[in-house]
């Protein structure tokens, strides 16, 4: 983690992560509220993409933290008041937390359903538990109830970009941006 205090952005490794995993888990939202509120023929497909993305967020997930921990992270201004540093550092960890989770909890799940995760063609997922009606049960609803979780994390996640880019105009934002900005005359 040396020198990762005095970087101004994330590497491009972090942010190419960050973004790809945005679009995943923003279009795992929508898949997985289509698919509970559906009993069309667009089930099926939906359940399939829902869990090969679930096993992808999870891999890209675990491999996020270990190049966060690996290279650290840019530090937040100075000037930011404490209890938006605290939010800051507990809503990162309650993300990688659910990211992590939430697919944990959805292969247990249908595991213990004997539900295969197929990713594609002949491969599939091993189950990590037993079958069990009663723990299949417990385990949809946390999945389920997490998600609306996940889903409230970020939106605020969004709005606290929004705010530190739009209000503050502190840098966090371009620390993740995905290019650097132009800078505009007399800045």
């Amino acid at each position: 983690m040396t020198g990762a205090a005095s970087r101004t952005r994330f590497s491009a490794l972090q942010r190419l992560l960050h973004w790809l995993m945005a679009v995943l888990i923003i279009a795992m939202l929508f898949i997985g509220v289509g698919m509970v509120s559906t009993v069309a023929p667009a089930y099926v497909p939906l359940l399939a993409t829902h869990k090969t993305l679930g096993v992808a967020i999870l891999v890209l997930a675990l491999v996020r933290l270990g190049v966060r921990l690996a290279s650290g992270v840019p530090a937040l201004p100075a000037d930011l008041p404490r209890p938006m540093a605290l939010a800051a550092e507990g809503s990162h960890l309650a993300l990688y937390a659910l990211m992590i989770a939430i697919p944990l909890i959805g292969w247990a799940m249908l595991s213990t359903a004997a539900y295969p995760i197929v990713l594609f063609g002949d491969v599939r997922v091993p189950w990590i538990l037993p079958q069990s009606d009663e723990l299949h049960t417990l385990l949809w609803a946390a999945h389920y109830y997490l998600a609306f979780a996940l889903f409230a994390l970020v939106l605020m996640h969004i709005a606290a970009a929004m705010f530190h880019g739009l209000i503050r105009r502190d840098g966090v934002f371009s620390q993740m941006a995905p290019f650097r900005r132009a800078p505009v005359d007399g800045e």
